[in-house]
């Protein structure tokens, strides 16, 4: 359910693009999303310096992450873009796997980029490679954002780190938000529509994560959280009308199994916030 929430959320916020441009969106779901997180009123004082720079880094990250996903999935479809982006929390798996199993997942992984690479490449799918390289780079932060996740988990209790990362996002993203969001920041139905994505997108699976987290194994978890892609691209079927061809089907399939196998034998469950 929590991976449906995030995608459903995703799909929305597309649809909000022709009004608020990707950057006006994402302003709109990681400052809600900050908001919400206050609630927690959480006690920012008392940490040394080195805490503080995780915490930015790991806010860094999480704006990276998210404004360089919405960028690719206005140029190419959903499902493609949540596939390429799972490349990231994917070697983080792998990486962190000692068998040479991991290297099937691997391989996997690297076949299914290789359906989705642009025209001319290796007799490539028609995607924009400008989207296509967006999606990459959201993979790299998501796999930036996992590590450090952890190390400010490590650092500060319950949720505060997030907290300040989520704050120390909405200050990195304010400018290229309001730029590209103009006046229609103001609309308060555009507003509610972003209010949305960010329930959807961050305060609901996060919530539902941390419960399943209670009641699964880890290695489940992760599991569940590898079907991301095809959820995507179901969403983004059934929400957008995008319509995936052959060749980019079976690029998330070999995604998906690649993710679940590395998440299931040893690796480590790819989380999203």
């Amino acid at each position: 359910m929590a991976v449906g929430s995030v995608q459903l959320g995703a799909a929305i916020a597309k649809g909000l693009f022709d009004e608020l441009g990707p950057s006006g969106t994402v302003l709109l779901r990681v400052g809600f999303a900050a908001l919400l997180l206050l609630i927690w009123r959480p006690t920012v004082t008392g940490y040394t310096c080195r805490d503080y720079l995780v915490a930015i880094l790991f806010g860094l990250a999480l704006a990276g992450m998210n404004y360089s996903l919405y960028l690719s999935i206005d140029r190419i479809p959903l499902g493609v873009a949540v596939t390429l982006e799972f490349v990231g929390p994917l070697g983080v798996a792998v990486a962190g796997s000692r068998r040479l199993l991991a290297l099937l997942w691997a391989a996997l992984a690297a076949a299914g980029i290789l359906l989705l690479a642009p025209l001319g490449v290796l007799g490539g799918a028609d995607l924009d490679p400008v989207g296509v390289g967006l999606a990459l780079l959201a993979g790299g932060f998501w796999a930036a954002y996992i590590l450090l996740s952890a190390r400010t988990g490590s650092v500060f209790p319950g949720g505060t780190g997030l907290v300040i990362a989520m704050c120390v996002a909405t200050v990195v993203l304010l400018p290229v938000g309001v730029s590209g969001g103009g006046e229609a920041l103001l609309n308060p139905w555009l507003l509610l529509a972003g209010f949305g994505v960010a329930m959807l997108s961050s305060a609901v699976p996060y919530s539902l994560e941390l419960e399943a987290l209670r009641k699964l194994p880890a290695r489940v978890f992760g599991v569940l959280m590898s079907l991301e892609p095809a959820v995507a691209a179901l969403v983004g079927f059934f929400v957008l009308g995008e319509l995936l061809g052959p060749r980019a089907i079976a690029a998330v399939f070999l995604v998906t199994v690649a993710a679940a196998g590395a998440s299931r034998f040893g690796g480590r469950g790819p989380s999203k916030g």
